[in-house]
């Protein structure tokens, strides 16, 4: 399975990239913004794609829509401070498989990540 990381934190990329090869995930394609994440999407082709909301250059919940408007199967998990239930509710409108917000543990990234191959599994 190929993911994608799209966090403008080298630090919070960093993180993410340790749990998933903790899980054995080692296809890890990273990007820094949402622009970056567009133009690398279709030579990279995603299975998971963790996108964080507030970025520079193109913003998470913008590039959620635009990689549905292309994909409706990649999973799309968003991993953000963003907390309100109205945001979360918007992201969920906008595409996204699952909800994850930062700070979380490894625990909590490993649960979410099984929750959404799971659902598309099944």
């Amino acid at each position: 399975m190929k993911i994608m990381l799209v966090d403008d934190s080298t630090t919070m990329r960093n993180i993410q990239k340790k749990i998933l090869s903790g899980m054995g995930h080692t296809e890890i394609a990273e990007a820094a913004d949402g622009l970056q994440a567009l133009a690398a999407f279709g030579a990279e082709r995603p299975d998971l794609m963790l996108v964080d909301w507030n970025m520079p250059n193109m913003d998470g919940i913008t590039l959620v829509r635009k990689i549905r408007e292309m994909d409706k199967n990649v999973l799309l998990v968003m991993v953000t401070t963003e907390a309100e239930k109205t945001r979360v509710i918007e992201a969920i409108k906008a595409g996204v498989n699952n909800y994850i917000v930062k700070p979380f543990t490894p625990a909590v990234l490993t649960e979410k990540i099984e929750q959404t191959l799971a659902k598309k599994a099944g």
